[in-house]
């Protein structure tokens, strides 16, 4: 009996074990999430504009972004960046890379609901510069609140000369929003937890070597349907 009970308690241990090697961690599932978020916008009738997110070499979300870490100006923003692979970023979307958005002020008012924020990186410089290092939005990279639906014509001349394009979604309203004098970052710890490996946002991106992971393959595979192709000209 006692042989038996031994027995049971270690096949429990053991499926405990497995279990726990197999769930993913917060950060995956904020990988996943960002997935989650990106096709749900994607859905809503007055969108990101299809012509504005063709021209997109990269995109980045933050799910769930809620204004009290606003007020006390920590770090307010957890998500993931996937850019076009190949040269001057022709290619199809590759593996993600893990981002945070800091500091600032938002030119909106959200209360005490959860945000999500979607970033389209419009030029290789600006993805350049936001593989590197720190970004200031408005100061080391041009940014401007996102054209939505049918307003992609009248705000050609500001998405042209902007290299960040931003938008949000609080209770199901979708919006350009402005995130001036915001920071941007890799945030290395967070890619480590997803890829189980230290890997910077560069390697990823433009080494063409590292395969999606499976709670990143919902967001890539929204994007790749959504915009297959890159129709920008070089700018």
């Amino acid at each position: 009996m006692l042989g038996k009970t031994v027995l049971l308690a270690c096949i429990g241990l053991t499926a405990a074990t497995l279990c726990a090697a197999h769930s993913p961690n917060k950060e995956q599932e904020r990988l996943e999430n960002s997935g989650v978020v990106m096709q749900e916008i994607m859905n809503i009738p007055d969108n990101i504009p299809q012509e504005v997110l063709e021209k997109a070499e990269c995109v980045i979300v933050f799910p769930s972004v809620l204004k009290a870490a606003f007020v006390v100006g920590a770090s307010y923003g957890r998500g993931a960046m996937v850019c076009r692979t190949g040269e001057h970023f022709r290619g199809p979307w590759g593996a993600p890379a893990m981002y945070a958005l800091e500091g600032g002020s938002v030119g909106f008012q959200i209360g005490g609901q959860a945000t999500d924020l979607v970033l389209l990186i419009m030029n290789e410089r600006g993805a350049s510069s936001i593989l590197d290092s720190k970004v200031k939005l408005g100061g080391d990279a041009s940014v401007a609140a996102g054209p939505v639906g049918r307003d992609a014509a009248a705000n050609t001349d500001a998405y042209m000369r902007a290299e960040v394009l931003s938008y949000s979604r609080t209770r199901g309203l979708f919006a350009g929003v402005s995130l001036e004098g915001s920071t941007l970052r890799p945030d290395d710890n967070a890619t480590e937890d997803v890829y189980g490996r230290r890997l910077t946002a560069r390697e990823i991106v433009l080494g063409g070597h590292v395969e999606v992971p499976e709670s990143g393959r919902h967001l890539v595979g929204v994007l790749q349907k959504g915009s297959p192709h890159n129709e920008s000209a070089s700018r």
